[in-house]
């Protein structure tokens, strides 16, 4: 059996995120029965993590195994006549045996879309978070800060999955003004459930004065989730960017 790596785009807005669920259509789900069919036999998809409901991604890396004697190259092709067109395969290789999308993962970065307008655009509906308010970029880049190093973010993680412990280590968060679009850039070596999401929340209630910028080291230090921002909406967040070593690490950054 080959161990294949590959580099998969989606637009989250119709799926229940990434990992398969009984009932609901999910990226992976859609993925692995697609797959099946191509390669005749069933495929078991391993992501580099899990993406909620809503959730996009514009270079996720996902591995499989298989006997099918498709080349890699020609993978994207085959596979993407099958599935549907909210869902690419941009490109595939051999992956050395032991690569493992998530376990193998150095860093990931989100990117969070607000399409900052007093008037909404319907073609940015489910692919951006609408905010008809002027936005403290200021203040909210000073709070910002604040969050890049190691530290506990048991403070802006929701409770829905079990982890050996909260601290991460964020390398960046930067604020970008691309108008209409405020982009916020976060990358770390790993998110809790719902942080990413959580962080742009508080993000916003500094922007709104309900949290002063030089606040946030006290409320990491609290570790109360009630205490920081609201869990962003996910339409406006995506997986921008994800790294890896050797030659699956060179593919993701092609």
């Amino acid at each position: 059996m080959m161990n294949i790596a590959a580099w998969l785009m989606f637009d989250g807005s119709r799926y229940h995120g990434w990992q398969v669920q009984q009932f609901d259509a999910t990226v992976q789900g859609t993925l692995e029965a697609a797959l099946s069919r191509l390669c005749g036999h069933p495929i078991t998809a391993h992501g580099c993590g899990r993406t909620d409901a809503g959730v996009h991604a514009e270079r996720y890396c996902f591995n499989f195994r298989t006997s099918s004697s498709i080349p890699p190259d020609r993978l994207p092709y085959a596979a993407n006549s099958l599935l549907p067109p909210d869902i690419a395969i941009k490109k595939a290789i051999y992956a050395p045996e032991d690569f493992d999308a998530n376990l193998s993962c150095l860093k990931k970065e989100y990117t969070y879309r607000i399409y900052n307008s007093r008037i909404r655009d319907p073609f940015y509906t489910g692919r951006a978070y609408f905010y008809p308010h002027r936005l403290d970029i200021s203040s909210m880049r000073v709070a910002a800060a604040h969050f890049v190093g190691t530290h506990d973010f048991a403070a802006v993680r929701s409770v829905g999955t079990e982890t050996k412990t909260t601290i991460r280590t964020v390398h960046w968060l930067e604020i970008a003004e691309k108008e209409p679009f405020i982009e916020f850039k976060v990358c770390a070596d790993g998110f809790l459930y719902n942080m990413a999401r959580a962080i742009i929340g508080t993000l916003l209630y500094v922007s709104e004065g309900k949290i002063a910028p030089d606040d946030i080291p006290q409320l990491l230090d609290f570790k109360d989730r009630r205490q920081t921002g609201p869990t962003a909406p996910p339409d406006g967040l995506y997986m921008t960017r994800i790294w890896y070593n050797g030659e699956v690490g060179a593919m993701m950054e092609s």
